[in-house]
């Protein structure tokens, strides 16, 4: 197998349109590997590109850096990930993506019915909450968030 060509910072920067003190932090917080020139460079092997890349989806879907850099373990840093390392990569992000479509559908279905009801009906409504009681199962939209109006709420 051919050796991973070494690029610049600034290559990295430009192909990825990360600004060079985001790379140095990637690199400084173990998220991407580099290593350093006689003279102090950062140098990065071309396959941190998509490192960078997967870094800046991630962020995007809301993933914390922490998460990231957990993902980015499995992958191997003595040599270019290959198209199956990038799959066991993903498959730990499946359940999480499943999850999270789950409860935007979930959202997007309750904001349709309420918009679509206009509170003319508040013993109806699922964000209806009498005497503030539903505040001890904790803060937050509880209807929206999963939670059953009769899991919440006291018997009298």
């Amino acid at each position: 197998m051919a050796k991973d060509p070494l690029i610049s910072i600034g290559v990295l920067s430009k192909r990825t349109g990360v600004a060079v003190s985001a790379i140095r932090f990637y690199a400084d917080e173990t998220l991407i590997p580099s290593v350093r020139s006689s003279a102090g460079h950062r140098f990065f092997n071309r396959s941190v590109i998509r490192r960078v890349s997967f870094i800046l989806i991630a962020q995007n879907l809301g993933y914390s850096l922490r998460r990231i850099k957990i993902a980015l373990e499995s992958l191997p840093e003595n040599r270019t990930p290959t198209k199956d390392d990038w799959v066991k990569l993903s498959n730990g992000f499946s359940g999480d993506i499943d999850e999270q479509i789950s409860k935007l559908q979930m959202l997007k279905d309750s904001l349709s019915s309420c918009i679509g009801c206009g509170c003319l009906s508040l013993k109806h409504c699922r964000l209806y909450n009498p005497k503030d009681q539903i505040q001890v199962h904790g803060a937050g939209p509880r209807y929206l968030l999963g939670e059953k109006y009769s899991d919440l709420v006291t018997k009298p």
